[in-house]
Protein backbone atom coordinates (compact mmCIF):
# COMPACT_ATOMS: atom_id res chain seq x y z
CA UNK A 1 0.00 0.00 0.00
CA UNK A 2 1.29 3.55 -0.74
CA UNK A 3 0.86 6.09 1.92
CA UNK A 4 1.00 9.95 1.07
CA UNK A 5 0.22 12.75 3.62
CA UNK A 6 -0.01 16.33 2.57
CA UNK A 7 0.55 18.91 5.58
CA UNK A 8 2.02 22.18 6.85
CA UNK A 9 3.31 20.08 9.60
CA UNK A 10 5.97 17.46 8.68
CA UNK A 11 6.97 16.47 11.90
CA UNK A 12 3.79 15.37 13.47
CA UNK A 13 3.66 12.28 11.16
CA UNK A 14 7.44 10.92 13.15
CA UNK A 15 5.21 8.52 14.85
CA UNK A 16 4.72 6.65 11.45
CA UNK A 17 8.45 5.52 11.25
CA UNK A 18 7.65 3.73 14.85
CA UNK A 19 5.66 0.31 16.20
CA UNK A 20 3.48 -1.44 13.75
CA UNK A 21 3.59 1.19 10.97
CA UNK A 22 7.27 1.47 11.14
CA UNK A 23 7.67 -2.13 10.98
CA UNK A 24 5.30 -1.68 8.09
CA UNK A 25 7.23 0.16 6.33
CA UNK A 26 10.60 -1.66 6.79
CA UNK A 27 8.92 -4.83 5.64
CA UNK A 28 7.64 -2.96 2.39
CA UNK A 29 4.12 -3.22 3.58
CA UNK A 30 3.88 0.34 3.63
CA UNK A 31 4.86 3.04 1.10
CA UNK A 32 5.11 5.99 2.92
CA UNK A 33 5.38 9.94 1.26
CA UNK A 34 4.84 12.87 3.44
CA UNK A 35 5.03 16.09 1.48
CA UNK A 36 5.07 19.82 3.04
CA UNK A 37 2.41 22.11 1.56
CA UNK A 38 4.10 24.77 1.34
CA UNK A 39 6.41 23.23 -1.15
CA UNK A 40 3.68 24.50 -3.15
CA UNK A 41 3.51 27.65 -1.80
CA UNK A 42 4.96 30.66 -4.42
CA UNK A 43 4.79 33.83 -1.92
CA UNK A 44 7.71 35.04 0.51
CA UNK A 45 5.61 33.99 3.16
CA UNK A 46 4.21 30.49 1.86
CA UNK A 47 0.98 31.71 2.72
CA UNK A 48 -1.45 28.56 2.75
CA UNK A 49 -4.56 29.95 3.66
CA UNK A 50 -6.93 33.26 3.69
CA UNK A 51 -10.20 35.02 4.61
CA UNK A 52 -13.52 32.71 4.12
CA UNK A 53 -15.96 34.25 1.73
CA UNK A 54 -18.89 35.46 3.61
CA UNK A 55 -17.16 36.48 6.59
CA UNK A 56 -16.98 34.68 9.84
CA UNK A 57 -13.73 33.82 12.22
CA UNK A 58 -10.69 31.62 11.16
CA UNK A 59 -8.95 31.54 8.00
CA UNK A 60 -9.67 28.74 5.05
CA UNK A 61 -6.86 26.98 3.07
CA UNK A 62 -6.38 28.31 -0.09
CA UNK A 63 -7.05 25.83 -3.29
CA UNK A 64 -3.71 26.83 -5.39
CA UNK A 65 -1.55 25.23 -2.96
CA UNK A 66 -3.37 21.81 -2.31
CA UNK A 67 -4.53 21.24 -6.21
CA UNK A 68 -0.75 21.81 -7.01
CA UNK A 69 0.77 19.46 -4.35
CA UNK A 70 -2.14 16.74 -5.18
CA UNK A 71 -1.45 17.08 -8.71
CA UNK A 72 2.08 16.35 -8.37
CA UNK A 73 2.10 13.38 -5.77
CA UNK A 74 -0.51 11.46 -8.22
CA UNK A 75 1.70 12.22 -10.96
CA UNK A 76 4.62 10.80 -9.17
CA UNK A 77 2.86 8.39 -7.88
CA UNK A 78 1.49 7.01 -11.39
CA UNK A 79 4.83 7.09 -12.83
CA UNK A 80 6.19 4.68 -10.02
CA UNK A 81 3.20 2.41 -10.99
CA UNK A 82 0.87 3.12 -8.25
CA UNK A 83 -2.93 2.64 -9.33
CA UNK A 84 -6.35 2.77 -7.20
CA UNK A 85 -5.62 6.21 -5.23
CA UNK A 86 -8.28 7.06 -2.39
CA UNK A 87 -8.35 10.31 -0.71
CA UNK A 88 -8.83 10.80 3.25
CA UNK A 89 -10.03 13.84 4.58
CA UNK A 90 -10.11 13.92 8.04
CA UNK A 91 -12.78 16.42 9.28
CA UNK A 92 -15.01 16.97 11.81
CA UNK A 93 -17.89 16.58 9.66
CA UNK A 94 -17.14 13.57 7.89
CA UNK A 95 -18.66 9.83 8.50
CA UNK A 96 -17.67 8.39 11.87
CA UNK A 97 -14.30 6.31 11.43
CA UNK A 98 -15.04 2.45 12.15
CA UNK A 99 -13.35 -0.82 12.40
CA UNK A 100 -15.43 -1.53 9.16
CA UNK A 101 -14.07 1.77 7.22
CA UNK A 102 -10.65 0.69 8.58
CA UNK A 103 -10.91 -2.85 6.69
CA UNK A 104 -12.64 -1.06 3.90
CA UNK A 105 -9.56 1.82 3.41
CA UNK A 106 -7.17 -1.87 4.59
CA UNK A 107 -8.24 -3.20 1.22
CA UNK A 108 -7.34 -0.49 -1.14
CA UNK A 109 -4.08 -0.12 -2.76
CA UNK A 110 -3.42 3.71 -2.56
CA UNK A 111 -4.56 6.40 0.36
CA UNK A 112 -3.98 9.83 0.03
CA UNK A 113 -4.50 12.09 3.56
CA UNK A 114 -5.61 15.58 3.19
CA UNK A 115 -5.00 16.71 7.17
CA UNK A 116 -6.01 20.05 7.36
CA UNK A 117 -5.53 23.50 9.88
CA UNK A 118 -7.75 26.75 10.34
CA UNK A 119 -11.11 26.41 9.09
CA UNK A 120 -10.49 23.63 6.90
CA UNK A 121 -9.63 23.58 3.00
CA UNK A 122 -11.52 25.62 0.59
CA UNK A 123 -14.26 22.60 -0.42
CA UNK A 124 -13.44 23.39 -4.45
CA UNK A 125 -10.00 21.56 -3.80
CA UNK A 126 -12.35 18.32 -2.53
CA UNK A 127 -15.06 18.64 -5.26
CA UNK A 128 -12.39 18.88 -8.05
CA UNK A 129 -10.60 15.48 -6.93
CA UNK A 130 -13.76 14.03 -5.83
CA UNK A 131 -14.39 13.41 -9.72
CA UNK A 132 -10.82 11.64 -9.82
CA UNK A 133 -11.12 9.25 -7.06
CA UNK A 134 -12.97 7.74 -4.03
CA UNK A 135 -13.00 10.64 -1.30
CA UNK A 136 -13.53 9.38 2.22
CA UNK A 137 -14.24 12.36 4.69
CA UNK A 138 -13.77 10.61 8.09
CA UNK A 139 -14.12 11.57 11.73
CA UNK A 140 -12.71 10.18 14.62
CA UNK A 141 -14.75 11.75 17.33
CA UNK A 142 -17.02 13.91 18.23
CA UNK A 143 -14.78 16.41 19.06
CA UNK A 144 -12.63 19.27 17.23
CA UNK A 145 -8.76 19.27 17.06
CA UNK A 146 -6.29 21.91 16.06
CA UNK A 147 -5.73 20.07 12.89
CA UNK A 148 -6.21 16.75 10.80
CA UNK A 149 -2.66 15.71 11.80
CA UNK A 150 -3.51 13.40 14.65
CA UNK A 151 -6.23 11.96 13.32
CA UNK A 152 -4.12 10.72 10.05
CA UNK A 153 -1.53 8.77 12.79
CA UNK A 154 -5.30 6.90 13.95
CA UNK A 155 -6.21 6.06 10.72
CA UNK A 156 -3.07 4.82 9.47
CA UNK A 157 -2.37 2.89 12.76
CA UNK A 158 -5.65 1.36 12.21
CA UNK A 159 -5.45 0.23 8.34
CA UNK A 160 -1.99 -0.97 8.74
CA UNK A 161 -2.32 -3.24 11.45
CA UNK A 162 -4.68 -4.96 9.05
CA UNK A 163 -2.38 -5.16 6.27
CA UNK A 164 -0.82 -8.73 5.91
CA UNK A 165 2.39 -9.63 6.76
CA UNK A 166 2.29 -6.91 9.43
CA UNK A 167 0.56 -8.24 13.24
CA UNK A 168 3.08 -11.15 13.94
CA UNK A 169 -0.83 -13.36 14.32
CA UNK A 170 -2.13 -12.99 11.07
CA UNK A 171 -5.65 -13.91 13.55
CA UNK A 172 -4.86 -11.19 16.17
CA UNK A 173 -7.30 -8.29 14.68
CA UNK A 174 -9.98 -10.75 13.96
CA UNK A 175 -11.39 -10.71 17.71
CA UNK A 176 -10.52 -6.85 18.35
CA UNK A 177 -13.20 -4.87 19.84
CA UNK A 178 -15.47 -3.92 16.58
CA UNK A 179 -14.07 -6.35 14.48
CA UNK A 180 -17.29 -7.02 11.73
CA UNK A 181 -18.71 -10.35 12.52
CA UNK A 182 -16.15 -10.57 16.23
CA UNK A 183 -18.07 -11.25 19.25
CA UNK A 184 -21.28 -9.46 18.01
CA UNK A 185 -19.73 -6.52 18.32
CA UNK A 186 -18.79 -6.72 21.94
CA UNK A 187 -16.26 -4.76 23.61
CA UNK A 188 -13.31 -7.42 24.37
CA UNK A 189 -13.17 -8.06 28.02
CA UNK A 190 -10.43 -7.77 30.34
CA UNK A 191 -6.69 -10.08 29.72
CA UNK A 192 -4.24 -11.22 32.17
CA UNK A 193 -0.32 -12.55 32.11
CA UNK A 194 2.41 -13.71 34.33
CA UNK A 195 2.91 -12.79 37.49
CA UNK A 196 -0.06 -15.20 38.44
CA UNK A 197 -0.16 -12.95 41.66
CA UNK A 198 0.18 -9.19 41.24
CA UNK A 199 0.29 -7.47 44.81
CA UNK A 200 -2.08 -9.25 45.84
CA UNK A 201 -4.47 -9.60 43.07
CA UNK A 202 -5.09 -13.20 41.41
CA UNK A 203 -5.91 -14.30 38.01
CA UNK A 204 -9.36 -15.60 37.51
CA UNK A 205 -9.45 -19.23 38.29
CA UNK A 206 -10.76 -19.78 35.09
CA UNK A 207 -8.04 -19.22 33.05
CA UNK A 208 -5.80 -21.08 35.01
CA UNK A 209 -8.12 -24.20 34.61
CA UNK A 210 -7.07 -25.27 31.00
CA UNK A 211 -10.78 -25.51 30.66
CA UNK A 212 -11.41 -24.30 27.18
CA UNK A 213 -15.08 -23.60 27.08
CA UNK A 214 -15.30 -22.40 30.39
CA UNK A 215 -12.95 -20.01 29.44
CA UNK A 216 -14.80 -18.83 26.49
CA UNK A 217 -17.82 -18.16 27.93
CA UNK A 218 -16.29 -16.38 30.69
CA UNK A 219 -14.43 -14.04 27.92
CA UNK A 220 -17.90 -13.76 26.64
CA UNK A 221 -19.35 -12.82 29.81
CA UNK A 222 -17.18 -9.87 30.44
CA UNK A 223 -17.31 -8.78 27.04
CA UNK A 224 -21.44 -8.68 27.75
CA UNK A 225 -20.27 -6.64 31.10
CA UNK A 226 -17.94 -4.55 30.01
CA UNK A 227 -20.14 -3.96 26.88
CA UNK A 228 -22.90 -3.05 29.19
CA UNK A 229 -21.06 -0.65 31.09
CA UNK A 230 -19.41 1.33 28.67
CA UNK A 231 -21.45 0.51 25.55
CA UNK A 232 -24.85 -0.41 25.74
CA UNK A 233 -25.83 1.25 22.77
CA UNK A 234 -23.95 -1.76 20.77
CA UNK A 235 -25.64 -4.63 22.82
CA UNK A 236 -29.04 -2.52 21.37
CA UNK A 237 -28.00 -2.37 17.87
CA UNK A 238 -27.42 -6.28 18.06
CA UNK A 239 -28.71 -8.32 15.82
CA UNK A 240 -30.62 -10.78 18.36
CA UNK A 241 -29.29 -14.01 16.43
CA UNK A 242 -25.86 -12.94 17.58
CA UNK A 243 -26.54 -13.89 21.16
CA UNK A 244 -27.07 -17.30 22.07
CA UNK A 245 -29.08 -18.90 25.38
CA UNK A 246 -25.85 -18.38 27.23
CA UNK A 247 -25.59 -14.83 26.30
CA UNK A 248 -29.77 -14.62 27.21
CA UNK A 249 -28.73 -15.54 30.34
CA UNK A 250 -25.89 -13.18 31.33
CA UNK A 251 -27.59 -9.99 29.56
CA UNK A 252 -30.81 -11.01 32.07
CA UNK A 253 -28.59 -10.55 34.99
CA UNK A 254 -27.01 -7.08 33.74
CA UNK A 255 -30.35 -5.49 33.65
CA UNK A 256 -31.66 -6.57 29.93
CA UNK A 257 -35.07 -7.71 28.47
CA UNK A 258 -35.73 -8.74 25.27
CA UNK A 259 -38.20 -6.49 22.56
CA UNK A 260 -40.89 -8.01 20.81
CA UNK A 261 -38.17 -8.44 17.90
CA UNK A 262 -35.79 -9.69 19.86
CA UNK A 263 -33.84 -7.28 20.62
CA UNK A 264 -32.52 -5.50 23.55
CA UNK A 265 -33.54 -2.80 25.93
CA UNK A 266 -31.76 -1.87 29.07
CA UNK A 267 -34.60 -2.63 31.95
CA UNK A 268 -32.51 -1.34 35.07
CA UNK A 269 -28.48 -0.43 36.20
CA UNK A 270 -26.85 -4.18 36.63
CA UNK A 271 -27.26 -5.03 40.14
CA UNK A 272 -23.11 -5.31 40.35
CA UNK A 273 -22.61 -2.00 38.79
Amino acid sequence: MRLDVVTIFPEYLEPLNVSLVGKARARGRLDVHVHDLRDWTYDRHNTVDDTPYGGGPGMVMKTEPWGDALDTLLADGYEAGHTGPALVVPTPSGRPFTQELAVELSERPWLVFTPARYEGIDRRVVDEYATRMPVYEVSIGDYVLAGGEAAVLVVTEAVARLLPGVLGNAESHRDDSFAPGAMANLLEGPVYTKPPEWRGRDIPDVLLSGHHGKIARWRRDEALRRTTANRPDLIERCDPAAFDKKDREMLSILGWEPEPDGRFWRRVKAVEE
